[in-house]
């Protein structure tokens, strides 16, 4: 009899050991959704029993929620304007919708328009006949830096010689003269921006666009606000840099079930101490801040509407 329970027992540790195994889709190094990313990852690999959990660097996030579409087993973070893009089936998702479901709101992305002394860079008119990063392929920091740009009355493809570049790539290239401005959308600080403000012999210029975002908000509803990045944030900055702001989303497929949900949010919620020692951007992992409309139309995940309804916060 010891001997059938015993087989029984190895029989089925192979099921009770299996671990579930989930991949978290960031940006790229140089900015704040990848070490974010994998702090989360650590916590969520520690807390949540049974799962493994890493994080996988990518293009950002238009590449995160075509990762979700895929069907397999991801977490992504995402823009709120890109992810309401991927839900409608739009702009570059067009014919292509995403059953994409909200889990957390995370954290404000603010846009970064950002030159240097001499290249004649001070405000968003200036970059008519420039050479201008975009952002990288496949990311959300392009999907909005043509939004500003249109509303600025320029025209992305006749008015400036214009590269695809990660932030990282960015900032190296207009520290070398290969280009003269560069656009981002990250947490503060972001790294790679800290990185080219401390270099020797550079003056950051961080290029004023808050004034735009009514007319961002009248052609794509109302997805941005006006804000500032404090003058202490980066070495050099003279002034608060007025800009446009868009909430970050941590996004999941439709499919992912219901106390996988919950307990991604339980572990992130409960354990955020240790996210925030990895960023101080997870210091707005709050449960206030999902009572926001800033989940910007995508549905929430049954997982987080029971989390979060048991911490006594009503989603819109």
């Amino acid at each position: 009899m010891k001997l059938i329970i015993r087989a029984i027992a190895l029989c089925l540790l192979p099921f009770a050991a299996q671990a579930q195994n989930l991949s978290i889709a960031t940006g790229g190094t140089g900015g704040v959704y990848y070490p974010l990313g994998g702090g989360m990852a650590a916590v969520l690999s520690k807390y949540v029993q049974g799962m493994q959990a890493t994080a996988e660097v990518t293009g950002g996030s238009v590449a995160n929620l075509q990762l979700i579409g895929t069907g397999k087993p991801y977490l992504a973070m995402t823009m709120v304007d890109a992810g309401l893009d991927a839900y409608k089936g739009q702009d570059k998702f067009t014919g292509k919708p995403v059953p994409v479901r909200t889990l957390m709101v995370m954290y404000p992305n603010r846009m970064h328009v950002v030159s240097i002394e001499g290249r004649g860079v001070a405000k968003m008119a200036d970059l008519k006949g420039k050479r201008v990063s975009t952002g990288s392929g496949g990311s959300a920091t392009e999907v909005m830096a043509f939004r500003v740009i249109e509303a600025a009355g320029l025209d992305k493809d006749k008015d400036m010689k214009r590269e695809r570049l990660g932030v990282a790539e960015s900032a190296n290239a207009l520290k070398d003269g290969k280009i003269d401005a560069f656009f981002w959308v990250g947490g503060l600080p972001t790294a790679a921006v800290s990185d080219l403000a401390h270099s020797p012999g550079t003056k950051i210029k961080m290029i004023d666009h808050a004034d735009l975002v009514g007319k961002m908000n009248q052609k794509y509803g109302n997805l941005y606000v006006e804000d500032r990045i404090p003058k202490e944030t980066y070495k050099g900055m003279e002034a608060d840099n007025r800009q446009a702001t868009v909430m970050n989303l941590l996004v999941a497929h439709q499919n992912m079930d219901e106390k996988t949900a919950y307990n991604i949010l339980k572990a992130v919620f409960e354990h955020r101490d240790e996210l925030i020692r990895v960023h101080k951007e997870a210091e707005n992992f709050k449960l206030e801040n999902q009572k926001t409309a800033a989940a910007g139309g995508i549905p929430w995940h049954p997982g987080a509407i029971r989390y979060f309804k048991e911490k006594g916060v009503k989603l819109d």
